[in-house]
């Protein structure tokens, strides 16, 4: 339940084969990773160098607009083991992680808070590795 009017979902090969990894890995066994694999079967997967600049991918960071709010929100959506706990760092085994991967600007998605959910709508990314010819990183 990413966004509504879902087009399709692009992912880079290198960080598809690097989650496929995770997903087998210890870290993600007490997870619950339904949602990413899903996300990952119907996902486009193309090479990194084709990967559009509005798209979010692995070690990007985007910003969010909060709906019904002037405030803006910037986070990193990463692998595990850089996840430090803070809230602009965001782990690919989060549920909203896994929800923020592939979007592109313009797209909204729902975030899970306490006693609810938020409305965020991605207005731009700041960085993104492939667009800045980081394709391996």
């Amino acid at each position: 339940a990413a966004s509504t009017a879902v087009a399709s979902l692009l992912i880079s090969r290198v960080d598809c084969e690097r989650i496929e990894a995770l997903l087998d890995s210890p870290v993600a066994q007490s997870v619950d990773t339904s949602a990413l694999r899903a996300e990952l079967d119907r996902a486009d997967v193309i090479e990194p160098a084709r990967v559009p600049p509005d798209v979010i991918t692995m070690n990007s960071t985007a910003r969010f607009a909060i709906e019904g709010s002037d405030e803006v929100r910037e986070v990193t959506l990463v692998y595990p083991r850089d996840a430090d706990g803070s809230a602009s760092r965001v782990s690919i085994l989060a549920p909203v992680g896994s929800a923020l991967l592939g979007l592109r600007v313009g797209d909204a998605v729902r975030w899970p808070v306490p006693g609810g959910h938020l409305g965020l709508r991605v207005l731009s990314i700041d960085y993104q590795p492939e667009a800045a010819g980081e394709f391996h990183r």
